[in-house]
């Protein structure tokens, strides 16, 4: 396989599809984001920037917002700039407790300082509950806020794990997301 890919590195076109703008024109790049946080008592709920009601929280350094975490990632990646816990490293005392929408805003500046910009994010928060229908119009708009895009370009999707795993075990949330950036100044 390695071969192949070489061969295909080797033709001509090959610089328009490179991603870095290195001798090339930059492209649109995907990014995927995962994280998983536990339950934990006495604190708040928060996904997407939203105070959900419910008796447990998220353990975390920051609020615990795994959904805007994930993003983050997915951005981070999309533009080859590692993952959250580099910028954002959880034991440095300036980020306990802070509101994970403001990190998400900083990525989008880190992709802006990259030559990026955010199109489009869809992210899927997999728990057993609470439903979380009621809340995905928030977060998205504050999703859209933190990356200054468009709300109709953001997509947030609850869904159980069937019982199965920690998640159906009610042990903790996951979530997946991927994001869409594209060079600055492109439609």
């Amino acid at each position: 396989m390695g071969a192949v890919v070489e061969e295909f590195r080797r033709k001509d076109n090959s610089k328009k599809m490179k991603g870095s703008g290195e001798g090339g024109i930059k492209t649109a790049r995907v990014g995927i984001g995962y994280d998983s946080h536990s339950w934990c008592a006495g604190r708040p709920l928060v996904l997407g920037g939203v105070e959900i009601e419910h008796s447990r929280g998220l353990s975390g350094h920051s609020d615990a917002d795994a959904l805007i975490h994930a993003i983050c990632d997915a951005v981070l990646g999309a533009v080859g700039a590692g993952d959250i816990g580099v910028h954002f490293p959880d034991n440095d005392p300036a980020y306990r407790g802070i509101s994970s929408l403001v990190l998400l805003a900083r990525v989008r500046e880190i992709a802006a300082a990259r030559g990026y910009r955010v199109v489009n994010v869809d992210a899927t928060v997999i728990m057993e509950r609470p439903k979380l229908r009621a809340y995905v119009g928030g977060m998205i708009a504050n999703i859209a806020d933190a990356l200054a895009m468009d709300a109709a370009a953001v997509s947030v999707k609850g869904k159980t794990n069937e019982g199965m795993g920690f998640v159906g075990r009610e042990e903790g949330v996951a979530v997946m997301a991927v994001a869409l950036a594209a060079p600055v100044g492109t439609s």
